[in-house]
């Protein structure tokens, strides 16, 4: 809880004073092909430059995770649904599938968008040939599932971790 304060007055530093400071991890690009739209519907790849100026939330998920249904996906909905209406956040939610991939494919990512009832894009990525390792999970050095990664308006990582206090995220959030 304390980490997480610390990573958000940073953050929130940053944000009010407008200064780009040397970043932890430079946001790569997504590199993902497969997205549906908050609609669910098939859309052209979404990438990180899309949302210039915006602090992005990236959930991190697979469709066969019990921890991303008992506390993940219930943590994002909780944020989406207080942050809704704030044009300064992005959310965007990415099954990242680094194994069981004939259970964690791109139609149980579409059933878990309808499932939870999250408008947000959802992406799939399952690797560059579609059956190795998540590229996300690569570029950005994730541990695995459920996962939130908070990228500033500077595109710089601030927050990358399994663990998450939604009530802390979701007042640090509304004071962007």
């Amino acid at each position: 809880m304390e980490l997480i304060f610390h990573k958000f007055k940073k953050e929130r530093d940053i944000v009010m004073s407008n200064q780009v400071e040397e970043p932890l991890l430079r946001a790569p690009e997504f590199n993902i092909i497969q997205w549906i739209d908050a609609n669910g519907t098939k859309t052209n790849p979404i990438h990180l430059s899309d949302f210039k100026g915006k602090f992005k939330v990236i959930y991190c998920f697979q469709s066969w995770c019990p921890g991303c249904h008992s506390k993940g996906f219930p943590d994002l909905k909780k944020m989406v649904e207080a942050l809704s209406g704030n044009e300064k956040v992005e959310f965007l939610a990415i099954q990242t599938v680094f194994e069981g991939h004939e259970a964690n494919t791109y139609e149980k990512m579409v059933e878990t968008q309808k499932q939870y009832g999250l408008k947000i894009p959802f992406g799939h990525d399952s690797g560059k040939d579609g059956k190795s390792r998540s590229t996300i999970m690569t570029t950005y050095k994730t541990g695995g599932t459920p996962w939130f990664i908070f990228i500033d308006k500077h595109d710089n990582v601030v927050y990358s971790d399994f663990h998450l206090n939604p009530v802390a995220a979701i007042d640090f959030f509304k004071t962007l």
